[in-house]
């Protein structure tokens, strides 16, 4: 990939990361998807009130087994629209502030009963929609983290809140749930690359990939599977894990 040689050039490195949203139980399709992943991080989005039983012990064998560098994150609590006929959201403008912190706060308690310290205190919206107002109530339900689509304006949307957003999502929702195709998918990949190395966009957030298990295709696979074949050999990409794109900043001393 050219912009990686561009990116080279100037003595940078250009950081990655995978987002995977909408799991909630041990499935055929995502356990392709982390095999194709094959050592790159991952970082799953589940939904915590549709987690299925024996889930949690299923991904941590699977952890074990590939030793996998797997995350799980906060998909919403439901994943169920409350914006009536507006653009769907879990969490549009409408709703009670105490009802979108009690449901934040009862996903989080949910997904570290199931998965531990490995479930990261990171929001991730359903349909990546989330009211800024409530940016605050992420702190007091025990969240550190939010990641969304597109390029974020800065890493902090609110104190003490990390956001690392994704960028390219690779199916094509309003043409069958397909493959988005290669060079839309190349043409979203290269121009984040490009927009943060010139520093258009905020160049320290890492460039982020969107799959859904559920829809993926052969083409999806072919895709994924080349991008990870360069990237992975190139001086300068490298992939992230969740735990270390939301990380707290360290405390500085006064």
């Amino acid at each position: 990939m050219a912009e990686l040689d561009r990116w080279q050039e100037a003595g940078e490195v250009a950081t990655l990361w995978w987002r995977d949203d909408d799991a909630v139980s041990p499935t055929e399709r995502l356990h392709r998807l982390l095999s194709i992943a094959s050592g790159v991080p991952i970082s799953l989005a589940v939904i915590p009130a549709a987690v299925e039983h024996g889930f949690a012990e299923w991904l941590a064998e699977y952890r074990a087994a590939h030793n996998a560098d797997i995350a799980v994150l906060q998909h919403g609590w439901r994943h169920l629209s409350h914006s009536g006929a507006g653009k769907k959201s879990e969490f549009p403008a409408a709703r009670p502030s105490a009802d979108v912190a009690s449901d934040l706060s009862a996903g989080r308690t949910r997904l570290s009963e199931f998965f531990g310290t490995w479930a990261l205190p990171v929001l991730v919206p359903p349909w990546n929609r989330f009211d800024e107002g409530f940016l605050l109530l992420l702190l007091s339900s025990g969240l550190t983290g939010i990641s969304r689509a597109l390029p974020r304006r800065g890493p902090r949307p609110a104190p003490g809140v990390i956001e690392g957003n994704v960028h390219i999502d690779l199916v094509a929702w309003k043409a069958g749930r397909r493959f988005i195709g290669e060079e839309a998918a190349l043409c979203g990949l290269v121009g984040h690359l490009r927009a943060r190395r010139r520093k258009v966009v905020n160049a320290e957030e890492p460039t982020g990939i969107l799959t859904h298990h559920l829809l993926l295709d052969e083409e999806t696979d072919v895709f994924l599977g080349q991008l990870i074949a360069i990237s992975t050999t190139h001086p300068a990409a490298r992939w992230l894990g969740a735990a270390e794109i939301f990380a707290p900043a360290p405390l500085v001393p006064p």
